[in-house]
């Protein structure tokens, strides 16, 4: 039954996606361009939309227990940082923030013809990172973070762990990128905890038991990075030790009376 309702739910998710690419190309991103002073409302109600239409479709046709989002303030200076557990990562943290769309750190295979999805990274100038790069295209990926962080209007999200980890616990941050954007202005930086999804982190077994998750997801902070002259070293392993700390907590059993 869990196979038949994640199947039921996937194809679902992907034909609505497909019909919805050209809609996406042709309605939305010229309406985005030719109208400036309303970008930000549009591509926002855009990304919350289909974000939202995908939880809710692997929630109410898989089974998946989706939790209660907490709301993120969509400022210029906010910056996300999440734990990365899932493929329902992304549209976790597009919904979480509030009256503006994040710009997320993405891996290049996102930007090869994906339906929707890899017109999508184009047309919010979602910063690119590829780990098999060459040292060439590599400088220019970090040039493009940079970019990013000293001049985007949204919030800027990124998984600093890099990759799913195997048992959901949270893995080593890579700290290049975070780094290179904590250094070019300040931030007040919010971390979400997310759980419960990461044994059904690979398609295949996001297939067969997306009725079996049951996924939570908390916030931290704000904190605030002020000093964008400092080492972003220590700042990076507090937020780390921050998010270990978090999940651990939301691990722990419940004690009995």
């Amino acid at each position: 039954m869990f196979k038949l309702r994640g199947y039921l739910a996937l194809t679902f998710v992907c034909l609505v996606l497909l019909l919805l690419d050209p809609v996406q190309r042709l309605v939305v991103g010229p309406w985005a361009r030719l109208a400036p002073s309303r970008r930000i409302r549009v591509l926002t109600r855009w990304q919350r939309f289909l974000a939202h239409f995908v939880l809710r479709s692997v929630s109410t046709i898989g089974g998946a227990g989706i939790p209660t989002l907490p709301a993120i303030p969509g400022r210029g200076d906010t910056l996300v940082l999440m734990n990365h557990q899932s493929l329902l990562d992304i549209p976790l943290v597009v919904a979480s923030v509030r009256n503006a769309y994040p710009r997320i750190v993405t891996r290049k295979r996102y930007f090869r013809w994906i339906p929707l999805i890899s017109h999508m990274v184009r047309l919010y100038q979602y910063p690119v990172v590829d780990p098999s790069a060459n040292a060439g295209t590599t400088r220019r990926m970090l040039g493009s973070i940079r970019d990013a962080a000293r001049t985007t209007d949204v919030p800027l999200a990124i998984f600093p762990e890099g990759t799913r980890t195997r048992n959901g616990e949270i893995g080593r941050f890579k700290t290049t990128g975070l780094g290179l954007i904590l250094e070019e202005r300040p931030w007040t930086v919010y971390v979400l905890v997310a759980d419960g999804f990461w044994q059904r982190a690979k398609l295949k077994h996001f297939l067969g038991g997306m009725g079996a998750i049951r996924g939570r997801i908390e916030l931290i902070g704000p904190f605030q990075w002020a000093d964008e002259g400092a080492d972003p070293a220590p700042f990076i392993q507090e937020m780390r030790e921050h998010m270990a700390r978090r999940l651990a907590e939301m691990r722990a059993p419940v004690p009995t009376a």
